[in-house]
């Protein structure tokens, strides 16, 4: 019992009343762990505090046109090997003595002068007689190049001599003496390839990010750096955040009357954060001679609007050599993913004018996420056992033609494709893609929905534990200009788990308050067992890894969470966790992985302590809000997400995965426990079955524990109108019952 008071002191503390808030939030993300965890992949070549093994890279210089619509990755990657074609190096060594030789690995110095010691012990007296230094140049190797400086340095020991006849000289050394060789070899190596024309990738190249692209892909500019790490977490201070800057650009052969234009489009917020007027996104062009970076243009931060369109004409001299550079930079909030804003089609070219400001060009919008019936992925046991009916008979494609005049339809293709052969494919039809008009309109994106219910599907006689296929789509019209974004590629898989989601958080979401539950509806192919949920926890505002929940699954009552069909023992809850994993989700398993059987519609979720949002992520582009449900009550009443997204909860299922993940087979789902009426005037009876009954707990709305009963009769006759918490001895479900 005294783990039961200790627990219950807890609650007294951290729970409070739960109906001091009803609401739901959504938020900014703090880090972004896809990249974070990619960042964590990387091998940390520096040594010691040295630049040893490190490299210096030497970009090549660019020639126009400069174009990127970021329907792929243009940024330069750095990853030189000592061994790659063109590499060079310089090993640096820390002394060297006045006519630069390196001295030898043996000799030690101190700057601190030394001496020799004579003691007269009739006096007694001494005199000290420093030793004559020894120049030499000291270099600091943490930086390259290196710099050497000339310096006086001395033995590093002391001599004692006591003018007594017989006794020799006494020599001290000093412990680490902080004078000695050292030395730090510096790379070089060369990027040549044309096709990569940005230095930096602080800014994030994604597919997600931006509300109705003109194409595929864009650059986004936050508060993160390349790794997905805030600048400066914790702060509310805003300064310069990302960097994307051209490699060096040769206009050494043009000049103003060749009517050179810079073109781009951008979009503030997007499916992030919006940023304020103070924040900004800036435009800057480098003359080389002067060796200086020059403004010339920015946009203050707003609400969400459409890409807006930029044409800048570049007419200054300064501009017309070998190494222009420009640079696009964010100015906002340094502690997240905040303040953000979206860039596409850049576009830097000679023979241009103030008129030329189309984007002649045909492209797809967004991926295309799943073929799927519903759901992004569902476990290769339930597919393969049931395939018919499984494909999607709406599937969402976006197009956009962004010419400024009508151009002509032709038919598109999905395939699906297995180790690099294709396995199936459908046809997208162009009476469907551009809605049914004789011609792709100017400036119009086409939403469509495409039937693939009926002819191919995904090949169900694969023998694996799990799988997965790539999904490629195209379709183009007449003339289209950039033939990149005529396609797009996914990938379709099937494991252990079902999903709403596309695997990427635009934002942070959850209900707040005490006790505040959040379910998610699924209604999964077959009946199963459940094991878990995988949840993805993103680092918001606040963080909650030390908050705690309950992972907790109900049954379906008319379309919302009914009756607890599990939930973790109230002495053993959960507490969020930011992973840098492939998947970037962290398991959580149900209590000595018990199988928890699931007939149709369940809902899967938690029970929270504590007030604050727990921030689960939120995948903006697919929106299923209709399927997440949140109770600020206990429980009493159900209210469906207004917050358009898909809440990133997986269940987990026992299937063929069991043996990988050492689960062994339990008995457990023949166990049928039912406490009814619920809800009640006074009293619940309980109904046990397969498996012997060993009493029961009874907990109020606060963890307090109430009433220990022996039989199977819960009596609420003497308590007030409320929620309350049964949990039966030895099994690890808790059951809600109201009181009313």
């Amino acid at each position: 019992m005294e783990v039961k008071k200790i627990f219950v002191i807890i609650c007294l503390i951290s729970i409070g009343s739960f109906l001091n808030a009803q609401q739901e939030e959504v938020g900014p993300i703090m880090g972004n762990p896809q990249l974070q965890y990619h960042s964590l992949q990387k091998v940390n070549k520096q040594n010691s505090g040295t630049f040893d093994g490190t490299f210096i890279y030497t970009p090549d210089t660019i020639g126009l046109p400069l174009f990127d619509e970021f329907s792929t990755s243009k940024f330069q990657t750095y990853s030189a090997n000592f061994s790659d074609p063109g590499v060079t190096f310089d090993k640096v060594y820390r002394l060297l003595d006045m006519s630069n030789t390196p001295l030898a690995n043996d000799l030690f110095y101190t700057e601190q002068e030394t001496f020799i010691r004579t003691v007269d012990l009739t006096g007694p007296t001494f005199t000290d007689v420093p030793f004559t230094p020894d120049t030499v140049q000291i270099g600091d190797l943490t930086s390259y190049p290196v710099v050497h400086v000339p310096t006086n340095v001395y033995p590093p020991y002391y001599i004692y001599d006591t003018l007594v006849a017989g006794n020799l000289p006494d020599t001290v050394w000093i412990v680490g003496p902080e004078i000695f060789q050292d030395s730090a070899t510096q790379y070089f190596a060369p990027v040549n390839d044309p096709e990569l024309i940005w230095l930096e990738s602080e800014a994030y190249h994604n597919y997600s990010l931006a509300v109705n692209p003109w194409s595929l892909g864009v650059a986004s500019f936050d508060g993160l750096d390349e790794n997905g790490f805030p600048y400066n977490l914790g702060t509310t201070l805003t300064n310069y955040a990302d960097n994307l800057t051209s490699k060096p650009v040769d206009l050494s052969g043009v000049s103003a009357s060749d009517s050179v234009y810079l073109s781009f489009l951008y979009q503030p917020q997007g499916f992030g954060d919006e940023p304020e007027g103070s924040d900004s996104l800036i435009l800057e062009f480098y003359a080389k001679d002067l060796d200086q970076w020059n403004w010339i243009w920015s946009a203050q931060g707003s609400i969400l609007t459409g890409f807006e369109p930029v044409h800048i004409r570049v007419d200054n001299p300064d501009y017309f050599k070998k190494g222009f550079q420009l640079r696009f930079r964010n100015y906002g909030g340094l502690s997240g993913s905040l303040d953000h804003f979206h860039l596409d089609y850049v576009n830097l070219r000679t023979l241009s004018g103030y008129q030329d400001t189309v984007v002649r060009d045909f492209a797809f919008v967004y991926p295309i996420y799943t073929l799927l019936e519903t759901f992004t992925s569902v476990p290769w046991d339930h597919y393969k056992n049931a395939p018919i009916g499984k494909m999607a008979s709406s599937v969402e494609v976006v197009v956009r033609n962004s010419d400024n005049t009508p151009e002509n339809e032709q038919d598109g293709t999905t395939e699906i494709i297995y180790g690099g052969s294709p396995e199936g494919s459908f046809i997208l039809s162009e009476a469907l893609l551009n809605n049914g008009d004789l011609n792709y309109l100017p400036w119009t994106t086409y939403y469509s929905y495409h039937d693939f219910s009926t002819g191919d599907r995904f090949d169900e006689t694969k023998t694996g534990l799990y799988e997965e296929f790539d999904i490629v789509s195209a379709a183009s019209h007449q003339n289209s200009n950039f033939t990149l974004n005529d396609s797009t590629y996914s990938k379709q898989y099937f494991q252990n788990y079902y999903s709403y989601d596309d695997g990427s958080a635009e934002q942070s979401y959850g209900p707040t308050g005490n006790q505040s539950m959040l379910a998610i509806k699924y209604t999964p192919y077959e009946a199963d067992s459940v094991i878990g949920a995988m949840i993805h926890f993103v680092p918001s505002v606040v963080d909650v890894t030390g908050n705690l929940f309950l992972l907790t699954m109900w049954d379906d009552n008319g379309g919302e969470p009914g009756n607890v069909i599990y939930e973790d023992d109230v002495f053993f809850p959960r507490q969020p966790s930011y992973e840098y994993d492939r998947n970037i989700f962290t398991d959580y398993y149900t209590l000595d992985t018990l199988k928890v059987p699931v007939t149709g519609t369940f809902y899967i979720g938690w029970r929270q302590f504590d007030p604050e949002k727990l921030g689960v992520g939120l995948d903006r582009n697919i929106v299923n809000n209709d399927k997440t449900y949140y109770s600020v009550d206990g429980g009493v009443s159900w209210n469906q997400s207004g917050f358009e997204g898909s809440v990133m909860i997986r269940p987990i299922f026992s299937t063929s995965f069991d043996v990988i993940l050492g689960i062994e087979p339990k008995e457990d789902a023949e166990i049928s426990i039912r406490l009814y009426p619920n809800p009640t005037a006074n009293v619940i009876n309980i109904e046990v079955h397969g498996a012997e009954y060993n009493g029961a707990e009874v907990f109020n709305i606060q963890g307090s524990q109430i009433m220990e009963i022996s039989n199977k009769i819960v009596d609420l006759s003497s308590f007030p109108n409320g929620i309350y918490f049964v949990k039966i001895n030895g099994h690890p479900q808790t059951f809600k019952v109201i009181k009313q």
